[in-house]
């Protein structure tokens, strides 16, 4: 008799869990939530653009890579040859102190990677206006471990830079061309 109320309490339980789960599905569907995708599948409104980054530029070639594999829009050389430009106005990396030990040494530093750019035409109309991309990470430090410290900064750097190209293609693919 024990045995079957244990089987029958949990039988509810389980029961009660699955239709939890299943009404929370239900809503989020029914409120238009869905998932984000990979940029992979965003289109960039564009046949052709130019980017307007350095080709020893690190940011440059995963984003020129990024947008050679988004389908239909091709990376050119000249900006004549473009149907958009991507103008790069400020790129800046920023480390700042945020909190001190005791002794007056640094214990956590927050990493900043700003990106400020537009898009216009060759004829220099704007599909996008000035826009600034801000990504922020914090990192604790220790003198001790400097160069492991040094090595996680620049992980988190590039870590920074791939969220930004995401936000940026992002960006690009919601541009809408009148005409």
């Amino acid at each position: 008799m024990l045995l079957q109320r244990r089987f029958l309490r949990n039988a509810l339980h389980t029961g009660a869990q699955l239709i939890a789960v299943m009404l929370a599905a239900c809503i989020l569907t029914a409120c238009g939530f869905q998932l984000r995708g990979s940029t992979a599948d965003a289109t960039i409104p564009f046949k052709t653009m130019y980017i307007g980054l350095p080709d020893n530029s690190s940011l440059g070639a995963e984003l020129k890579r990024n947008i050679r594999s988004s389908i239909g829009t091709q990376v050119v050389r000249d900006k004549k040859d473009a149907q958009a430009i991507l103008e790069v106005l400020d790129e800046s990396r920023e480390r700042l102190v945020l909190s001190l030990n005791s002794q007056g040494r640094v214990r956590e530093y927050q990493l900043n990677y700003k990106l400020r750019f537009r898009v216009i035409d060759n004829a220099g109309k704007e599909f996008l206006p000035p826009t600034t991309i801000t990504l922020k990470r914090d990192m604790s430090f220790t003198e001790s471990q400097l160069l492991a410290k040094e090595s996680e900064e620049e992980l988190l750097y590039r870590d920074m830079q791939t969220d930004l190209v995401q936000q940026l293609l992002r960006r690009l693919a919601a541009i809408k061309i009148n005409g």
